[in-house]
C-alpha cells in the first residue's frame, strides 16, 4: 500500500474498472438471489447472464475478465509511452514491466490457495497471472515498436498464430480443429508444458495458449488508450472512433462464430474480437457520459471500487464477508423471508465498498 498524491486521470476509466469489479465482488450474486426470491421466470432467465457458459457461446459474465484486461491495456499509452517520450530508457521501463508482471503472477498463485492447501497440487495459472503476462507482452509490443501500424501487424500476427494452432495443428488422438475441453490444442499444450493443477486434468482456462491469445485484448485496449490520448482529436470524434471499432469487432466475431466458435475457456480469436468489441463500446459509453458530458457524480460508487480494484479482488477471496454481513443484518434478513439472502449479499457489497471508501478517502491505493 502506498499513499499517493491526487493526479489527473481518466475518470471514466476508473468508473468502468469499478463497474467491472462490482459484479465480481458480489453484484452478480445479489441480483441472482433477488431473482430467486422474486420467483419471476423472466428475471431468473436474465440472471443466467451472470453465469459463465459451460463451453461454447457467450454470457455477460464472460466479459468481466477480458474487460479488465482491455482496461489495463488502455493505460499503456498513458504510462509507458508517456515515460518513453520523456526520455526514460527502454531498459528501465522493461525492468518495471517485468516487476509488475512478476508480482501479478505471484498474487495469482496466492489467490489460488497456494498457502492454504499445503502446497499440494498447486494451480500455477491464474486470472491475475494472465492479466500480468498479457499486459507485459502487450506493453513490450508498444514499447519496442514505433508506429501503430507495426502494432496492428503484431495484433493480426498473434491472431493468425492462434487460429492456426487451434484449427490446423493436429492433436494426437483427436486431429486438427477439435475445440473441446479434451481435444483442443490448448489442452494438449497445458498437459505437456503447464505445471500444477489442471481442470479435470485436461486444460486450464488461463493456460499457456490462452495467455498468448489474451494479449490481443490487452493490445486492443492500448489502441483505445492511444485514441483517447491523442490531443489532436476532438472528444466527440474519439467517442465515434471507439464506437466504430467496437462495432466492427463485434460484427466480425459474430460472422466468424459459425465457422470458428466463441469459446472463453480456449480464448478463441472470435472470443477475443467479441469481448474487445464490447469493451470498446462500453469505454465509449463511459467516456462520453463522464469525460465528455461531465456527468460524473453518479459514477462515484464505481470509481471508489475502480481505484483499488486489485485490493478488493484479493480481499474478496481472503476475507469471509458473509458472516460479518449476517452479524449485522441476520435478524432483518429472517424477517424478509425469501429476500433475506439478497439482503445479506447487499450487506457484503456494502461492507466491501465501505472498506474501499476508507482507503479512497485516505488516498491509500494498491499499485502493482
Amino acid at each position: 500500500m502506498t499513499r499517493e498524491k491526487v493526479f489527473h486521470r481518466l475518470v471514466s476509466l476508473d468508473a468502468l474498472r469499478g463497474f467491472d469489479m462490482f459484479w465480481i465482488m458480489g453484484g452478480s450474486a445479489f441480483f441472482i438471489r433477488l431473482a430467486q426470491a422474486s420467483g419471476s421466470e423472466r428475471f431468473i432467465t436474465l440472471t443466467q447472464q451472470f453465469h459463465h457458459v459451460h463451453w461454447e457461446g457467450f454470457h455477460f459474465y464472460d466479459l468481466i475478465f477480458p474487460l479488465f484486461m482491455f482496461i489495463s491495456g488502455v493505460a499503456i499509452p498513458y504510462s509507458i509511452l508517456a515515460k518513453k517520450e520523456k526520455g526514460i530508457p527502454s531498459g528501465t521501463l522493461f525492468r518495471k514491466l517485468f516487476r509488475r508482471m512478476g508480482l501479478l503472477v505471484i498474487f495469482g498463485i496466492l489467490y489460488n490457495g497456494f498457502l492454504q492447501n499445503g502446497f499440494h497440487d498447486p494451480r500455477i495459472a491464474s486470472v491475475l497471472g494472465q492479466i500480468g503476462l498479457a499486459w507485459f507482452f502487450a506493453s513490450l509490443i508498444v514499447l519496442y515498436t514505433h508506429t501503430w501500424r507495426a502494432r496492428i501487424l503484431w495484433l493480426f500476427g498473434i491472431w493468425v498464430f492462434i487460429a492456426g494452432m487451434q484449427l490446423l495443428v493436429p492433436v494426437p488422438g483427436y486431429g486438427a480443429g477439435v475445440l473441446t475441453p479434451e481435444g483442443s490444442i490448448n489442452a494438449w499444450i497445458d498437459q505437456h508444458f503447464l505445471p500444477g493443477h489442471l481442470y479435470g486434468g485436461t486444460y486450464d482456462p488461463e493456460g499457456l495458449l490462452c495467455i498468448v491469445s489474451a494479449t490481443t485484448v490487452t493490445l486492443l485496449g492500448a489502441f483505445a488508450g492511444g485514441i483517447l490520448r491523442d490531443g489532436k482529436e476532438a472528444d466527440t470524434r474519439k467517442t465515434l472512433l471507439l464506437t466504430l471499432a467496437g462495432g466492427i469487432f463485434v460484427v466480425a466475431a459474430l460472422l466468424l462464430h459459425g465457422y470458428y466458435p466463441i469459446i472463453k475457456k480456449n480464448w478463441t480469436v472470435p472470443f477475443d474480437m467479441l469481448t474487445a468489441g464490447l469493451s470498446f463500446l462500453l469505454l465509449a459509453l463511459f467516456y462520453y457520459i463522464i469525460d465528455v458530458l461531465k456527468w460524473e457524480k453518479w459514477s462515484f460508487f464505481f470509481r471508489v471500487i475502480g481505484m483499488n480494484s486489485i485490493t478488493i479482488y484479493m480481499l474478496h477471496r481472503m476475507v469471509h464477508w458473509t458472516p460479518t454481513s449476517e452479524f449485522f443484518l441476520g435478524s432483518l434478513a429472517q424477517l424478509m423471508g425469501a429476500y433475506g439472502p439478497a439482503l445479506i449479499m447487499a450487506g457484503v457489497v456494502a461492507l466491501e465498498w465501505l472498506i474501499l471508501l476508507y482507503l479512497y478517502k485516505n488516498k491509500i491505493f494498491l499499485r502493482v
